[in-house]
């Protein structure tokens, strides 16, 4: 890469000493990969990030000192912020301006904060930094470059499209094809080929995502590739397990949509949910499991102590214990030709994929629980205005304080209380929707071209009915839930089942599908890495 087209670290810091040091390490470590540039006012930087913008160059790390006499290291990296906002932002402090650090986490966006001095930096910097350019360089630099999606914008078949290549990071353009164009929507690849209105798996396979089987039969398959099945498959692969993880989408599951997660423990400024669940993914490759993606268990039956699960592909796969996570679906909006206007103006927790057709637009947003909060927040920094609606009274029934305290913050959100969506028209796209006061019964009709629907989900389960025990809503029994052994048919252990394991004997059951477990990302990675341990125990008894 030339030397003058190479990101730029940029390190602010009015003590000689400390500037020094700064420097020495981030060239020691990155000047291959980067451009190390140091200056000791945080005026002087602010130039040169204005002179880096001009010359479209990008600056990928931000570093600054808090304490310095023209400004504050947190209005620096404000500032900073403004001129390159996908930079990595990272403050040097002293141990007694920690708290000032803290408090910037959430004023400036924040991704981290430094305490001086950081000796040795193999264990208190580079780590840190590590973590923050592969980060950056994830949404900078795919090995996919050049791929165009040309289809109709409003057009159900284009969105899933889109959807899935957003879903997979993978950088693309999107051109609107010629009315009526009989191929659209269709891919075209880097090395010129063109998939004309292609599958999923069609274009994951063109891609070269695609993974083949190392093994003919594995300690434990994993249906449902969302933030459970992750991290069991990163639980069960380290300690030598050989492990499949099947998704029937994109893995990363719902949590894989959500456009920002603040409170989950570790992430003070937050990420998204593609950012967090690609990092799971490249966890889970480290150490050696195989992903079938987009492929959909379909069948799971049992030959004597190993189970089988046939897919969706064809592949018939044996294993000798099952977990299952294959998650929820969102519930379908209830309302009068909504139905029609799927893809097309109404989505589904599709909020990264369809900001772009977004800016600059109302917004319409349904639901009261945190995935709608979530979706408000992102929608309002694009779009001109942000509607919420909401079922309940308030917001604070369903949605955690610190969303609720933010959409009351922002200006550009309306938040409607006691009213639903009962009617949607238009023509080949959405083009109005009709509310009704839930207290009144007042019909009004209002125009809307973009709705995001997050009214609950159903679990993923149907497949099972035959074989696993679910409760009347559909969700997994496990454990004590199944009640006594005696009543569960072709049971034959000689003890009752275990925490998380079904009523099949091997085949477990964690997360958001499991009958009265907790709905939130961080129990769902704990339930994963618990069914593990669990699972350890099955083997270590067959």
């Amino acid at each position: 890469m030339p030397e003058q087209r190479r990101p730029v670290l940029l390190a602010v810091d009015d003590d000689d000493h400390v500037l020094r040091a700064v420097r020495r390490d981030l060239s020691r470590a990155y000047q291959q990969r980067y451009r190390v540039v140091a200056t000791r006012s945080p005026v002087e930087a602010t130039q040169i990030l204005d002179r880096l913008r001009g010359r479209r160059e990008e600056a990928a790390l931000i570093l600054s000192d808090q304490r310095m006499p023209e400004m504050t290291g947190i209005e620096f990296l404000a500032e900073a912020g403004r001129r390159f906002p996908a930079a990595r932002r990272v403050l040097l402090t002293a141990y007694a301006d920690t708290s000032v650090a803290i408090s910037a986490i959430n004023k400036v966006r924040l991704d981290h904060y430094l305490v001086k001095p950081w000796e040795p930096p193999e264990e208190r910097l580079y780590p840190v930094l590590d973590d923050l350019l592969s980060d950056w360089e994830s949404a900078h630099e795919a090995p996919y470059q050049g791929i165009r999606l040309v289809g109709h914008r409003y057009a159900p078949a284009t969105h899933r499209l889109r959807d899935l290549l957003t879903r997979y990071r993978l950088p693309f353009r999107f051109e609107e094809a010629e009315p009526g164009d009989p191929g659209a929507p269709e891919v075209v690849l880097p090395d010129g080929r063109r998939l004309a209105r292609p599958g999923h798996g069609e274009v994951v396979a063109a891609l070269g995502l695609a993974t083949e089987l190392s093994h003919p039969h594995y300690d434990l398959a994993i249906v449902g590739g969302g933030p459970t099945g992750l991290a069991a498959s990163v639980y069960a692969s380290s300690e030598g397990m050989t492990t499949l993880l099947i998704e029937a989408y994109v893995p990363g599951g719902q949590a894989g949509t959500s456009s920002r997660i603040e409170n989950y423990l570790g992430f003070p400024s937050g990420i998204s949910g593609v950012d967090l669940t690609s990092r799971a993914m490249a966890q889970a490759r480290r150490f050696g499991v195989d992903v079938l993606a987009p492929v959909e268990a379909e069948r799971l039956s049992r030959a004597g102590r190993a189970c089988v699960l046939n897919l969706s592909d064809g592949k018939e796969i044996t294993a000798a214990t099952v977990l299952l996570s294959p998650g929820l679906s969102y519930r379908s909006l209830d309302a009068e030709d909504a139905a029609r206007f799927e893809g097309a103006g109404i989505y589904y927790g599709a909020a990264l994929s369809e900001t772009e057709s977004c800016v600059g637009r109302h917004v319409w947003i349904v639901g009261g629980a945190n995935s709608a909060g979530q979706a408000v927040l992102h929608f309002s920094r694009h779009a001109r205005h942000v509607t919420l609606v909401v079922r309940a009274d308030s917001l604070a029934s369903g949605m955690s304080a610190y969303l609720v305290d933010e959409i009351a913050a922002r200006g550009n959100i309306t938040v409607m209380t006691n009213t639903c969506v009962v009617a949607a028209g238009g023509g080949d796209r959405l083009e109005h929707i009709t509310l009704r006061d839930t207290r009144s019964g007042e019909l009004t009709t209002r125009e809307a071209e973009h709705v995001f629907v997050f009214i609950g989900a159903r679990p993923r389960t149907e497949w099972l009915d035959h074989l696993v025990r679910r409760d009347p809503h559909g969700f997994l029994l496990t454990g004590p839930d199944l009640g006594p052994v005696a009543g569960l048919t072709g049971w034959d252990l000689p003890r009752s089942p275990l925490l998380l394991e079904t009523s099949v004997p091997g085949v477990f059951a964690a997360g958001d599908v499991r009958a009265n477990s907790v709905k939130r990302l961080a129990s769902g990675v704990g339930e994963g890495a618990m069914a593990v341990s669990m699972i350890h125990r099955y083997h270590s008894e067959s």
